[in-house]
């Protein structure tokens, strides 16, 4: 493979894990996942996608091989949540979408649209926001409420979460990283976490900066600013995947 290629793999890294992640619920399992399909994939030249596109084509392939697939996204066939995933998660465009799962545009469409009725319908959660920006803990509030979820509290501090926490008993935590003067939201989502089994997603404005796979990270990130689209596809899949942070 030649070198420009292989640089355009390791910048592709990041989504790559974003993506796989996302698809198995959990880090470790998201991350080997990436590096089986990239040890594979610079074995080889194959210029017919991206490779970007290429890395989201292999780790779909590996995930549609294990067993995984038959426990996760309950409700809605694999193929459609690896759509939602790309396109609302990785940002893809339809074309590439379906050129990357290996679909006819107009195959990928009615998948998509079904989709999106299933989410529609799928079970609602509470949430814990943590966020210490008022107006932006105003927006994800919305935005929670759009996708059909209820509010349990919103937290500007590491404390203030870790009590919200237990008393409310959320389904789902939507944490930023940065708390300014009151923290740090993986700090507080790993406290919480000693006590309580609850999905997690981690809203950032850098999220390559969360998908190293170099410590303990999140499996479920999305980026600031982002759409209600994004969050109920990485609510469905945070919550029908069930882990969070390994």
């Amino acid at each position: 493979m030649p070198l420009s290629r292989r640089q355009d793999l390791l910048r592709a890294l990041p989504y790559a894990r974003r993506y796989a992640r996302a698809l198995c619920g959990s880090q470790s399992s998201g991350d080997l996942l990436v590096a089986e399909s990239l040890r594979e994939l610079m074995a080889v030249d194959d210029p017919s996608l991206p490779p970007r596109l290429r890395l989201y084509q292999w780790i779909s392939r590996h995930h549609a091989q294990n067993s995984v697939e038959n426990t996760q996204g309950r409700g809605m066939p694999p193929v459609a949540r690896k759509l939602l995933l790309l396109t609302a998660l990785e940002e893809l465009s339809m074309a590439d979408a379906a050129r990357v799962l290996s679909l006819n545009p107009t195959q990928a469409t009615a998948m998509l649209e079904d989709a999106h009725a299933r989410l529609r319908s799928c079970a609602q959660t509470s949430v814990l926001i943590i966020e210490d920006e008022p107006i932006i803990a105003m927006d994800i509030e919305e935005l929670v409420r759009q996708c059909g979820h209820t509010i349990a509290g919103v937290a500007s501090s590491e404390a203030e979460a870790v009590r919200l926490a237990r008393e409310t008993h959320p389904g789902l935590i939507l944490a930023d990283i940065n708390l300014g003067d009151g923290g740090d939201g993986m700090n507080a989502v790993s406290a919480i976490l000693r006590h309580q089994d609850i999905p997690i997603i981690f809203v950032t404005a850098y999220p390559e900066r969360l998908l190293t796979g170099d410590t303990i990270e999140p499996a479920f990130v999305i980026t600031k600013p982002f759409e209600p689209l994004t969050l109920a596809v990485s609510t469905y899949q945070a919550v029908s995947g069930g882990v969070s942070l390994n």
